[in-house]
């Protein structure tokens, strides 16, 4: 991997980081990067460790976990505010990155965070897979 497909991947990575509640695919993102798709999904593995979907929707997820603590949408809009055209995907990938269900998640109290500086909650907050949360644990 070349330092030019460095800065390309990351052109598409931010833009996922900034664009995520627009409708992202793997076409749309592998011409951000000037790549073709296989490609881009190839080297955007290699380089950050998941698939662009997978790094999409942890970012969509985060934003969601932010939105349910305000308290002041529903889990449906959520999940259409931060991109997501399905409910029951959303809930699904929403359980399995953060362990508990969104409406479980809105529901319960989240003033302990509040002292916390913002750039220290989205480091403690973000959304893991079960395997890699189990995997980090080991000494």
């Amino acid at each position: 991997m070349t330092l030019e497909d460095l800065v390309r991947l990351r052109r598409a990575r931010d833009r996922m980081d900034r664009d995520y509640a627009e409708p992202l695919d793997v076409p749309a993102l592998a011409r951000t990067a000037l790549m073709s798709p296989g490609h881009f999904s190839r080297t955007f593995r290699a380089a950050y460790g998941e698939t662009p979907y997978s790094y999409l929707m942890t970012r969509r997820i985060e934003r969601a976990k932010a939105l349910l603590r305000r308290g002041d949408m529903t889990v449906t809009e959520v999940c259409f505010a931060v991109g997501c055209t399905s409910l029951g995907s959303f809930s699904s990938r929403f359980t399995e990155l953060v362990g508990e269900s969104p409406s479980s998640y809105r529901a319960r109290p989240h003033d302990a965070g509040a002292a916390i500086p913002a750039c220290v909650a989205k480091v403690r907050t973000r959304p893991v897979r079960n395997g890699e949360a189990k995997a980090s644990r080991r000494p």
